[in-house]
């Protein structure tokens, strides 16, 4: 008599979309929600709130009127951290206002540590670019 040995092969997924988390980093307040793309516009707003209002409590002063978008990079760390890794804005912005790129990483310093997004179970490190609207009338 002979027993047939089954071998089940089980098939790896080994492709990871790099583009893409499981769970987009998250703020105490957003952690709640449970739908992925309501819990990452809530982030995105939540930043957008914390950085807008820590802009303005700080006093610019301006020669002409300015109406543009600042582009910031921000990379959110596997522990939740948040920092500056670029800015991008036009010459009118660095002339005018030589102090927008400090201001604003102190503003992104004093934001508390988030809760990191998580790809396959692990949190992994962000990249996000949050455009702010830079609008200062004489």
């Amino acid at each position: 008599m002979s027993f047939l040995k089954s071998e089940k092969i089980q098939a790896l997924d080994t492709i990871v979309n790099f583009s893409s988390v499981d769970t987009s980093p998250s703020f105490k307040e957003c952690d709640s929600i449970i739908d992925k793309h309501q819990k990452s516009n809530c982030f995105r707003t939540t930043i957008h709130q914390k950085i807008g209002a820590e802009l303005q409590k700080h006093q610019f002063i301006i020669r002409d009127s300015i109406s543009e978008i600042v582009y910031v990079d921000l990379l959110i760390n596997s522990k939740g951290k948040i920092v500056i890794e670029a800015m991008a804005s036009s010459e009118e912005i660095r002339i005018q206002l030589p102090e927008l790129d400090s201001v604003l990483r102190i503003s992104v310093d004093k934001i508390p540590n988030v809760y990191a997004a998580i790809k396959r179970g692990i949190p992994v490190t962000t990249k996000y670019r949050l455009p702010i609207k830079i609008q200062l009338k004489q």
